[in-house]
């Protein structure tokens, strides 16, 4: 029974140039000297290493873990030694460097210990599609969507079909064309395991009319096949036309579903892989080899010998250009990927990665220099070119002002960016960029918002968080007051608050060091040793004091009490002093007071005698200690009277008089001279007797 075709709006017949590239078999690559593996060749997260510089790897090993769920594993294509792990130029629009391990092969080719996988339909569809996952397998068609996802339907809903697209849509790419002549065995085993995986109820292989050499090489292969599965696997041939190989378009072409707008073809029933993905899931699971190498159309008139070749994944684009003869004098640019949906190549020695398909050294007559950019004239015919039935004039209108949320009311994420509307616009607009750059900036803003909704997300959590410990504070505040409530109220409160006095008067009164009654036994005995060290040290010990000793605590005593003296000063007035401790008393009072008015430095000729008959009278005294020292020394008529005078003087000066002592000073002077001359008397008296 022939299956029913169906046709999708738009779409362009274009070129093939197909023929570049098909008149040679597929050609092995001989390993350059050096292989960069770029840690994101899929969409996704990137690949985290787990290899270090110096490091020996063998072909076939895992040298990055996939991050996340949405991420898968990077192998070494060659047995050989890690030199670094650092930034270089990767196959990317923005042209920047990206992370890759690069290393060197050492030409042995020695592999892992594989584990190829005996009977697949033994296997659990889960556990088969972690093997899957395990051998880095993505989407070989150029998107690079991780494959075990896609081969994971979940419970929406059913499979019904699982089709596999050979059309090969896009001019000059020839890769998968090759694939199906050469392995067609290897495509029809994939198909099988992948049917096993998704439990899928038909198969369908949809191929392009203008490859009737794959076309017959799949059909020889189906008969040879083995695999039950392979029995009901229906051949398709679909109508050349550009973007058949569309996943969408294809999949309306085959069985006349539309998948809905941001929808996924699982939708609609459906599971779409590329022939070069299932080639790649044969040989994971039943050789154990991992995604490591891929077939890839280097064409193009820029290019002396188009040919495909078979590359190990990291190759250098300018090792496949050099042994493909080389590049001719009218090179354009070089393009990764096709004339229709390609990137144009920065710098040539970026690593083939697992998305890159082809290498298109393209001429004047390959891509031809587009005119002048003219003003939109609305003619509609980008409108009519479109698969996905957009409006692609609005789309440019709304792109251009950064009116972004209008270009998504005009569904703009169901563009997949074919380039049909360009192609076809005579005004020369970059429409593709355009719809590119509002989806660039859209997912840049979802990227943002996400960040901050996570952030009040936080917050909103923290303060509740405050919220909920407050709430439990208080709640057991309220329950220790209802305690206190029940047990006895107020009396038991104020006992509660008088217990908690106490304790509090304990604690200060233990703290204190002169507190006794909370002293150890220990402590007290510690405390009396110290006070009768203290008693010891005031009372001055046993220790005899000398005379100098006595004479100088003498003097400090005579001191002190001149400080006492009243203004007036009489000297009579401190009745417990000698003469002699009066005199000297007096002398240095003079002294001070010498000192006090700023006097000159040099002394006086009356000073020089005072201080002289003092040291005079100290030297006496030191040396006849046997008596008393209540005795006075014995003064002449003449010490006296100017014992006498230097009193009056300091008086007078003390109370800021004349120097002639007034009444008063010269009756105290009288009374002294006569309380001197009445001891004299009265000493002689007492020798006589």
């Amino acid at each position: 029974m022939t299956r029913e075709l169906h046709s999708f709006r738009g779409g362009l017949h274009l070129p093939g140039r197909k023929e570049l590239s098909t008149a040679a078999p597929v050609r092995p690559l001989p390993l350059p000297k050096r292989l960069a593996l770029p840690l994101q060749q899929h969409i996704g997260a990137p690949a985290q290493p787990i290899v270090e510089v110096g490091e020996r790897v063998l072909k076939g090993q895992m040298v990055a873990r996939p991050e996340g769920f949405v991420s898968v594993p990077v192998h070494a294509p060659a047995s050989g030694t890690i030199v670094a792990i650092t930034e270089v130029p990767v196959p990317h629009p923005s042209g920047l460097n990206g992370l890759c391990i690069v290393m060197e092969p050492d030409g042995q080719e020695t592999w892992i210990e594989r584990q190829p996988v005996a009977d697949y339909r033994q296997l659990d569809p889960s556990a088969l599609r972690n093997v899957i996952r395990e051998a880095g397998i993505v989407g070989l068609g150029g998107a690079g969507f991780p494959s075990f996802i896609k081969l994971n339907p979940g419970a929406r809903r059913p499979v019904e079909t699982l089709i596999l697209n050979g059309a090969e849509c896009e001019p000059y790419i020839t890769c998968d064309d090759m694939l199906m002549r050469e392995r067609a065995d290897e495509v029809i085993a994939g198909a099988c395991i992948m049917r096993h995986a998704v439990q899928a109820r038909e198969c369908v292989i949809g191929v392009e009319d203008n490859k009737p050499e794959a076309f017959a090489a799949l059909q020889e292969a189906l008969r040879r096949a083995q695999c039950p599965e392979a029995g009901d696997i229906e051949l398709v041939q679909v109508p050349t036309r550009y973007p058949t190989g569309g996943e969408k378009q294809l999949i309306h072409v085959l069985t006349g579903k539309e998948v809905p707008t941001q929808g996924l073809p699982i939708d609609v029933g459906v599971v779409c892989h590329n022939v070069a993905t299932a080639a790649a899931v044969h040989r994971a699971v039943e050789q154990g080899e991992p995604l490591i190498a891929r077939i890839v159309t280097v064409t193009g008139h820029g290019v002396v010998t188009p040919c495909n070749f078979e590359v190990p994944l990291g190759t250098p684009i300018a090792h496949l250009l050099e042994h493909a003869g080389g590049t001719s004098g009218d090179l354009k640019r070089l393009v990764v990927g096709g004339p229709m949906m390609g990137m144009t190549l920065q710098a040539q020695d970026a690593p083939v990665i697992k998305t890159v398909n082809c290498i298109l050294a393209a001429t004047e007559e390959d891509m031809p220099e587009r005119g002048p950019v003219r003003a939109c004239i609305r003619c509609g015919a980008c409108a009519e070119s479109c698969p996905a039935r957009l409006l692609p004039q609005q789309l440019y209108w709304y792109a251009r002002a950064k009116d972004f949320d209008k270009a998504q009311d005009y569904n703009l994420f169901d563009c997949i960016e074919c380039g049909c509307c360009a192609y076809v616009c005579p005004a020369n607009l970059p429409l593709v960029q355009f719809f590119r750059y509002a989806k660039t900036e859209i997912w840049a803003q979802e990227r943002e918002r996400k960040a901050s909704d996570r952030a009040r997300e936080r917050h909103e959590q923290r303060q509740a968080r405050l919220e909920a410990e407050k709430a439990e504070r208080a709640a057991r505040a309220q329950q220790k007051k209802a305690a206190v409530d029940s047990a006895g109220g107020e009396d038991t409160k104020k006992a509660a608050i008088k217990a908690a006095m106490e304790r509090a008067k304990a604690k200060r009164d233990s703290s204190d060091s002169s507190g006794s009654g909370e002293l150890s036994e220990e402590q007290r005995q510690k405390l009396a040793e110290a006070r009768a060290r203290l008693e010891a040290k005031r009372a001055g010990g046993a220790k005899e004091l000398t005379e100098e000793q006595k004479q100088k605590i003498a003097e400090a005593k005579a001191r002190a009490a001149a400080k006492k003296v009243q203004p007036d000063g009489a000297v009579e007035a401190a009745p417990d002093l000698s003469d002699d401790q009066r005199e000297r008393l007096a002398a240095a009072r003079a002294r001070l007071e010498a000192k006090r008015a700023g006097a000159p430095k040099a002394l006086t000729e009356e000073q020089k005698e005072k201080i002289a008959e003092a040291k005079a009278r100290k030297a006496a005294k030191a040396a006849e200690p046997e008596v008393a020292p209540e005795a006075p020394p014995e003064l002449s008529d003449t010490q006296r009277e100017r014992l006498a005078a230097a009193r009056a003087r300091l008086e007078a000066k003390r109370g800021a008089g004349p120097k002639e002592p007034t009444e008063e000073q010269k009756r105290k002077i009288a009374e002294a001279k006569a309380r001197t001359s009445s001891k004299a008397k009265t000493k002689l008296t007492d020798d006589q007797g």
